[in-house]
């Protein structure tokens, strides 16, 4: 299997990320070409050698209508209100923001509504894949910026991540994500850093609350590094890209990337990505069966709802031939170890069996996910399946169904739109 694992010994910025990444590809300069083709306004992309603690990687400088900022141009207002910013070199923005830095020495401006950033995605010339990761990245960071401010998602105006530098970290890592084609991407437990940070609204602990948010249920740690070494955008990025946290597993390793980040600390500033195969992967799964020659079709079906009610990954059943030369049929559930029990006290009180036979297996899948397609008819769930050198995609019946017969065409016009925007 194809795997992608990120080592975040460091934390994870957006550009931190793109750089490691970049350097896991055949031709970086094609797709710096490629990104500064986009589009993304005032944004352009450079990427120079740079070398941490005798470690030597790749940092991407990202300029906005060629301006790249930098720690001492911070300026801090009371009031917490937009304000003009004049860089070091004596120019002034024509807009209003508000200026943050982390521990890496990235900054951002505030002053981009959640409608703008969709915006500016939805004008992008890539595929609808990258589209629909660099939306969900930021519906991740929108969300979390909702729940700390107390205030509706359509009321928020990004702060230390709506600016179109940003935008070119998300995107660009969505865009090298889809060019790299792992079939699993794993991450180390994600170093945060600790102590305090400075923005818009005054000093916050670290890691932000923002962020704190978006990392709920992974991994993280602190250590004795003073400062945000997780922004929002590469806790989303993680969150959105990463199926599992851990220990890099034994893998034979192709590529390794190295993205730095600005500053300076007596640990190396960076984070790796490791690329290579791992063996497919396998996930641990019980077996329950019974046989049943004294039910009807009806009760059967009715037990059959409940199993999957109660969480069984499957339910079939199979004819089968039994004593005395009646015919009957096998019940099989499909769950995972840990529900066993449960369901097979399920089956006991929805079935007449008196006895249930148990097999403890292993089984290999497929890595799945589920994304939504806007056609011309409305939404579209699809999902995807992808691994062991396979890679499949099918529409949600339901909704296929729903809109044929909302729009009155046929379900294949409809999976043709999806085609078409995939495209």
């Amino acid at each position: 299997m194809k795997t992608l694992y990120l080592e975040c010994a460091m934390g994870a910025a957006g550009d931190m990320l793109m750089a490691a990444l970049l350097e896991l590809v055949p031709d970086p300069a094609a797709f710096l070409q490629r990104m500064n083709a986009l589009g993304i306004p005032g944004v352009h992309l450079e990427a120079e050698k740079a070398a941490k603690c005798g470690i030597t990687g790749t940092h991407v400088r990202v300029t906005v209508h060629g301006e790249e900022e930098h720690s001492e141009d911070v300026h801090h207002h009371e009031d917490g209100g937009a304000h003009h910013h004049e860089h070091a070199n004596g120019h002034n923005h024509a807009h209003t923001f508000t200026h943050v830095h982390d521990a890496h020495g990235h900054s951002h401006h505030a002053h981009a509504s959640v409608s703008e950033i969709e915006a500016v995605i939805a004008s992008l010339p890539v595929s609808e894949k990258v589209r629909a990761d660099a939306r969900a990245v930021y519906a991740l960071i929108a969300e979390a910026e909702s729940r700390v401010h107390g205030r509706p998602v359509s009321d928020i105006h990004f702060h230390e991540v709506g600016t179109m530098d940003a935008v070119a970290d998300v995107v660009g890592v969505c865009l090298l994500m889809e060019q790299i084609g792992a079939d699993e991407v794993l991450a180390s437990p994600v170093h945060v850093g600790c102590g305090q940070v400075r923005c818009m609204h005054g000093i916050l602990p670290v890691p932000a609350p923002a962020t704190s948010q978006i990392l709920r249920g992974v991994p993280i740690y602190g250590g004795r590094i003073e400062g945000e070494l997780c922004t929002p955008t590469g806790a989303a990025l993680l969150r959105h890209f990463v199926s599992r946290f851990g220990d890099r597993p034994v893998m034979r390793t192709e590529a390794v990337g190295c993205g730095m980040g600005q500053k300076d600390f007596e640990q190396a500033n960076c984070l790796r990505a490791f690329l290579g195969e791992t063996e497919s992967r396998r996930e641990e799964i019980t077996r329950l069966e019974c046989n049943l020659d004294d039910m009807t079709g009806e009760d059967v079906g009715f037990a059959m709802e409940q199993l999957f009610r109660e969480g069984a990954r499957d339910v079939y059943t199979q004819a089968v031939g039994m004593k005395k030369s009646r015919p009957g049929l096998l019940l099989c559930v499909i769950c995972l170890p840990e529900d066993a029990d449960r369901l097979a006290a399920v089956i006991m009180k929805h079935t007449t069996t008196l006895g249930i036979r148990r097999q403890d297996l292993s089984r290999y899948v497929l890595e799945r996910s589920t994304r939504t397609v806007e056609t011309a008819y409305g939404p579209v769930r699809v999902k995807t399946a992808s691994g062991m050198g396979v890679r499949r995609q099918k529409a949600e019946y339901e909704d296929l169904s729903a809109l044929a017969q909302a729009n009155g065409v046929s379900l294949e016009q409809i999976r043709e739109e999806i085609a078409f925007h995939d495209r």
